[in-house]
């Protein structure tokens, strides 16, 4: 299928979608749960698990299979470095290329040359990216379901409820991550599913520069412009 760009009026809506994809580790479908979660029996056990776990991943490489709002559909590679690091590679026809270094996030269209930055810390991408991930305090867990063979947790940031939730899911015993879901704060939907995990790599630090940008002190060649 050819690839077709987002019309100019929803390339913001496309960014605040992407931004948001990598955000803990994996979520099958937003589950929203009512104001006022009540932890039940095993949660708080299930939680320190989740967090456990995530903390265990340092470096991850993957194929993935993203779901947006819309049904469209399109693949890539994924590679995700803690703290703070994380790339997003499509495969054409689709010119698109996530990077998230330094605390700044970058949506490139390698075929238009505009770049489209995002600040990290206020979409619930930092969560999984965080020197340590914690499911609480800054976090605010909304759900826990437990279906045959599986876990599902929901979450946002404590301080910014507006911004979006998620929810990861992972098979259980031995719990590992399947794929996430993340809801923006226009309630709209994009899916990410994760295959042929690789984790525990280390990364040339420069998948996670955007060649045109200066972050972190590292100088920037000649790359794409931003349309800021």
């Amino acid at each position: 299928m050819a690839y077709s760009r987002p019309h100019a009026t929803r390339w913001t809506g496309l960014v605040t979608h992407l931004a948001v994809i990598a955000a803990v580790v994996l979520g099958l479908t937003s589950v929203w749960a009512p104001p006022g979660f009540a932890a039940a029996a095993g949660d708080a056990a299930d939680i320190g698990r989740v967090e456990a776990y995530l903390n265990g991943i340092k470096s991850l490489k993957a194929r993935f299979l993203q779901i947006d709002p819309d049904g469209s559909t399109k693949e890539g590679t994924a590679w995700i470095e803690r703290p703070g690091k994380m790339r997003f590679e499509y495969d054409p026809p689709v010119p698109l290329l996530l990077i998230v270094g330094y605390g700044v996030g970058f949506l490139i269209d390698k075929q238009l040359h505009q770049t489209n930055n995002f600040p990290v810390l206020r979409s619930p991408l930092s969560i999984f990216l965080a020197d340590t991930v914690k499911l609480a305090d800054d976090v605010t867990v909304d759900a826990i379901e437990r279906l045959p063979g599986q876990l599902q947790v929901t979450v946002h940031q404590t301080r910014s409820a507006g911004e979006g939730h998620l929810t990861l899911v992972f098979a259980d015993k031995p719990l590992t991550l399947l794929q996430w879901a993340v809801v923006d704060a226009q309630h709209r939907e994009t899916r990410v599913s994760l295959f042929n995990i690789e984790t525990g790599d280390s990364f040339d630090p420069k998948l996670f520069l955007n060649s045109g940008t200066n972050q972190g002190g590292q100088p920037g060649g000649p790359g794409p412009r931003s349309n800021n």
